[in-house]
């Protein structure tokens, strides 16, 4: 079986490693472009590229994947499944192509969190289970009939950035089983109730500015959902502050305050909202390196009517 793989983060990269130690053929990769990154503008590869590279898989990097020199030249390939994780949306005239079709990896539990932004959202929203899906693509964005799901706790103390490497590595399993379950004909795909759907859209900048006017239950979720990228953040004066950790308490309260208010006690830093207050463990000042509250401290002092908003 000709499997054609596309993804490019690194959240597709254990899943592309699984089918390659399995023995399946991967025909080629198709990733992103090469693009700068980082400071220095440097020309980097996708780490499915590099991954790819490393197995000496033939890499296909398209800059629309319309184009029809693409298509042409995907077609080549022969392919009998197109596996996508952590891809862009593919054209019904692409994933059409392959004979047992193309699947997708989403990470929800779909159809809960369908868009771009799965994992982020769940813990933006407090949710305390969440899970990868398989399923067959079509027309509209994550839809498609699931061939397998599977489950896993989110602790009280997981981020975005721990849930990420947690699902990436429950991901390539499934992965690895539905290609399995196709090659044998055996997929037994069934259709999504519409009526559970809830949406998890593209997260911007905007969308990551902390409301103090809201529970400190509320808050935490809302950090550790946006951490470590792209971080919630907040403004002090005419300095953006970003947030990568905190502690709530339901119990404490700044007296008179508030919300926003900022108080120091020792090394420590709190924060009123609506009710409670939250420790802040981690953070970063704009033009600065992220650093820990006690370090943070020891370049500020603030009074007792200071805010952050």
């Amino acid at each position: 079986m000709n499997i054609v793989f596309m993804g490019t983060p690194n959240f597709a990269v254990p899943s592309l490693e699984i089918l390659l130690q399995n023995g399946y053929t991967i025909s080629a990769v198709v990733t992103a472009p090469d693009k700068p990154r980082g400071r220095g503008q440097q020309v980097s590869f996708t780490p499915v590229k590099e991954s790819a590279l490393k197995h000496s898989l033939p890499v296909l990097q398209p800059e629309s994947l319309k184009d029809p020199s693409f298509i042409s030249e995907l077609k080549k390939f022969s392919p009998d499944l197109f596996v996508v994780v952590a891809f862009r949306i593919l054209p019904k005239e692409v994933y059409s192509m392959p004979s047992k079709g193309a699947f997708n990896l989403h990470a929800s539990l779909l159809p809960k969190y369908r868009g771009a932004a799965p994992i982020n959202w769940a813990i933006i929203n407090g949710e305390k289970e969440s899970g990868v899906t398989t399923f067959f693509l079509q027309d509209k964005v994550d839809t498609g009939n699931i061939i397998l799901q599977a489950r896993t706790m989110i602790r009280d103390d997981m981020n975005a950035g721990s849930l990420h490497d947690v699902l990436s590595e429950i991901g390539a399993e499934i992965v690895l089983q539905s290609v399995r379950l196709i090659d044998l004909g055996k997929a037994v795909p069934h259709s999504q109730d519409n009526s559970l759907a809830s949406p998890a859209p593209k997260i911007f900048k905007e969308t990551c500015r902390i409301n103090w006017n809201q529970p400190a239950e509320k808050i935490y979720n809302f950090v550790r959902g946006l951490s470590p990228y792209p971080a919630a953040w907040t403004m002090y004066g005419e300095k953006q502050i970003k947030i990568f950790s905190c502690k709530k308490n339901t119990e404490y309260r700044i007296q008179n305050a508030e919300f926003g208010t900022i108080a120091v006690d020792g090394a420590k830093l709190f924060v009123q909202s609506s009710k409670g207050a939250l420790e802040i463990l981690e953070l970063q000042q704009e033009g600065r390196k992220r650093m820990k509250t006690e370090e943070f401290l020891k370049g500020y002092r603030f009074t007792v009517t200071d805010r952050f908003e």
